[in-house]
This record gives structure tokens, C-alpha cells and sequence, in this order.
């Protein structure tokens, strides 16, 4: 799904990340808890995310570097951040740009 976003500028956080395959349901269930929360966060405009099991790209989209800030530091985002690193995560990387144009193309119908 393409996440609607107002109209530039805004900001992205791209988070790419290669797993390690340990405990899957426990991933899954952290994941979902974190998508639902970050898209309670003041700031926060939508998420795109496209992988498989071993890897993933996860684009999340947000009003200001503050509010990505902000996100960063969430307690329960702390802790999923650190069960990353010892757990799930054989590496990752993360990017944040200040998006300055979009456009796209939508079929009618």
C-alpha cells in the first residue's frame, strides 16, 4: 500500500534490516505493536513496508525531525530497539531525509 502523505516537505525514515531468523512470533507480535504505536505518535503521517522473512525496507513518514525524535526515544520503542540488536537484527541500517517532492500516478477505476 502507498501511504498518502501531505504535501512536501516532510520527512522519511528508511529502516533496511537483514534478520537473523530467531523467534519469529515474538518478532511479529513486537512489530505489530510498534506500527500500531508509532502511528499514535503527534507527527507521524503513514508507513510503507515490503520484505520477506530474512529481510525488510520500511519506510515511515513524518511531519518533522522532532517528531522522528520524539519516536526514537518512546520507552516501548527503546526496548523493541534493543531486543533488535541482541535478537532479531544480523544488521541494519537507518537513513532519515527531508523529502522535498513527490508525485505519482494513480489508474482510475
Amino acid at each position: 500500500m502507498i501511504s498518502p502523505t501531505p504535501k512536501p516537505p516532510y520527512h522519511v525514515v528508511i529502516f533496511t534490516s537483514v534478520r537473523t531468523g530467531g523467534d519469529e512470533a515474538a518478532y511479529g507480535e513486537m512489530a505489530g505493536r510498534m506500527m500500531a504505536l508509532a502511528a499514535q505518535q503527534p507527527g507521524y503521517l503513514g508507513v510503507e513496508h515490503a520484505g520477506d522473512g530474512a529481510g525488510s525496507l520500511t519506510l515511515s513518514y513524518w511531519e518533522s525531525e522532532r517528531a522522528i525524535a520524539d519516536w526514537k526515544r518512546h520507552t516501548d520503542h527503546l526496548v523493541a530497539q534493543g531486543l533488535g540488536r541482541s535478537d532479531w537484527y544480523a544488521r541494519f541500517k537507518v537513513r532519515v531525509a527531508k523529502v522535498e517532492r513527490d508525485y505519482g500516478f494513480e489508474r482510475e477505476g
